[in-house]
């Protein structure tokens, strides 16, 4: 196993999904292991911190990183494997794009330490305690990391040398991805979306387009859908104009709107903003003979029947996109209006 390449995979801020993905390319598995001698991998195997420091600088082949950046120990962790690795993969979105640990750039750490441990209904915390870094005890020092005010991207924290999207990324794609590495083949330019396609989710959607327009908006629970009509058109937020290809897309396929887990397509910086525009494009307003304020009016109406536009529109990409987080205290402003 010493003349084998030396694989490793980690775990940050996400579910660990990602994780679990790899092992979608079913008997494909066993080629990864194998061409690759799996160093640091803990979900799967015991593996240590210092088993990863005592490697030689670029003694990992791959890195497959996944989750986002929370905490002091996630930062410490990217910098390690980076230091460590010949190729440091973002795989997934959270890695790729902060994803669902990034919605939490809304708020700030200080809020979440309040909703999770003094407000809460179902916390029991008189002392009115919350998480430090440093605690002193008889035995010693007890430390935790420290809980960052932002969550952040893989490639916002360290140099990325390609990215993998997907919540979590479609088994055929990772098994593209796998068979070019242990083939040797001719990798794309340094910085490049892999393991995805290159148009827009919508390219590849079977349904019909530029059928309907709309008057409002439903939450998918709200309106059983046309089987063949742009989920879209029918009043159903389906990310699928502003989403990258390479799913198949599975859930327009299955009834259900796009969600927007690939990130953004080619040429396009910020998925929200792409979004808006698609919503713009489907809405049903005559322009001929109203004011300003008329139209303004009834866009305004349109959209307040979508809910949390933000949240839907940035779900997957808030820390990678041009917004990158609220200003503190803004969140806390909304609620008390």
């Amino acid at each position: 196993m010493a003349d084998k390449p030396k694989l490793a995979m980690y775990w940050a801020a996400s579910c660990g999904g990602c994780e679990i993905s790899l092992l979608g390319i079913h008997e494909k598995i066993l080629d990864v292991a194998n061409a690759f001698d799996p160093v640091f991998w803990p979900c799967v195997m015991d593996g240590k911190k210092k088993d990863v420091e005592a490697l030689p600088d670029k003694g990992i082949a791959l890195c497959l990183f996944n989750g986002a950046i929370r905490t002091a120990e996630n930062e410490e962790m990217a910098h390690l494997m980076r230091r460590k690795s010949a190729l440091l993969v973002a795989y997934g979105s959270c890695a790729y794009e902060g994803c669902i640990p990034g919605l939490s750039n809304f708020y700030t750490a200080k809020d979440h330490f309040n909703a999770a441990y003094l407000s809460n209904d179902s916390t029991v915390n008189t002392k009115g305690v919350v998480p430090v870094t440093e605690t002193n005890v008889p035995e010693g020092t007890l430390t935790l990391p420290a809980f960052y005010n932002t969550v952040k991207s893989l490639g916002q924290t360290v140099d990325v040398d390609y990215f993998i999207p997907g919540c979590p990324p479609e088994s055929a794609q990772v098994l593209a991805v796998v068979e070019a590495i242990l083939s040797g083949a001719e990798l794309p330019p340094k910085g490049s979306v892999i393991g995805a396609g290159t148009v827009a989710l919508c390219e590849e959607c079977p349904r019909k387009r530029d059928v309907k327009r709309i008057k409002r908006f439903y939450r998918p629970h709200e309106i059983i859908p046309e089987k063949d009509v742009c989920l879209l058109e029918q009043g159903l937020i389906c990310m699928g104009p502003a989403t990258r290809s390479g799913c198949t897309a599975l859930c327009p396929q299955n009834n259900m709107p796009c969600i927007g887990c690939y990130g953004p397509p080619p040429n396009v910086t910020d998925q929200g903003s792409k979004m808006l525009s698609a919503i713009a494009s489907v809405m049903e307003t005559a322009f001929e003979g109203k004011s300003e304020e008329q139209l303004d009016q009834e866009i305004a109406e349109v959209v307040s029947t979508i809910a949390d536009p933000a949240g839907t529109f940035y779900k997957f990409s808030l820390p990678h996109s041009l917004l990158r987080r609220a200003r503190p205290g803004t969140a806390q402003k909304e609620k008390t209006r």
